[in-house]
């Protein structure tokens, strides 16, 4: 049963973990690479990761022998080579001119947008809210997501190379924090001392 005020809880938690908008200098920086981002097609391959993953998560990661706190070491170190390449200026992430279309899902569609935090929780909301209404909350994330990757352009204009430079540098700096935060309390998960 829809329940209003749990699809409001949930869209506003999955918002704030994809965090979009603090994503702009990386997709920005992204696209002046790739030459061009398929909005539509990032936003449904992040679509299906994520619906994917709110059905059949856990039983997909327990099929190869992998924790949810593996999967989030993993996207954490994803996350840091983004931001790392960020602050310092360097080239991680080739580009591959036979592959621009690639660009759309990693790495944007997945870590960035359907990344271990958000898959991760998906799987922590689902012992607190209905499938249902986690469904809907990963909807209207999605094309708040859309609307932001389509809307680059305008932004890049408005912001200019100089504000795009301390953005990225800003969020590259957020983005660190975060892959190490996401290291750190996955790391020792379940371990006692």
């Amino acid at each position: 049963m829809l329940d209003f005020k749990e699809i409001l809880s949930v869209t506003l938690i999955l918002f704030s973990v994809i965090d979009i908008l603090g994503s702009i200098p990386i997709i920005i920086n992204l696209r002046q690479k790739v030459g061009h981002i398929q909005s539509e097609k990032a936003t449904m391959a992040a679509g299906v990761l994520m619906v994917l993953f709110l059905l059949i998560g856990k039983s997909i990661l327990n099929l190869f022998g992998i924790g949810v706190d593996d999967f989030a070491i993993a996207g954490a170190l994803i996350i840091f080579a983004l931001g790392a390449e960020m602050i310092l200026g360097i080239e991680i992430f080739k580009p591959d001119p036979s592959a621009t279309s690639s660009a759309s899902i990693v790495p944007i569609a997945f870590p960035l947008i359907a990344g271990a935090g958000t898959l991760t929780t998906i799987l922590t909301l689902k012992s607190e809210f209905t499938q249902l209404n986690i469904g809907v909350g990963i909807v209207i994330n999605l094309i708040i997501v859309y609307i932001v990757l389509k809307s680059t352009n305008w932004l890049e204009r408005k912001l200019g190379k100089t504000g795009l430079d301390v953005l990225r540098r800003v969020f590259g700096i957020i983005l660190l924090s975060i892959a190490i935060k996401i290291f750190k309390s996955n790391l020792f998960e379940g371990v006692s001392f």
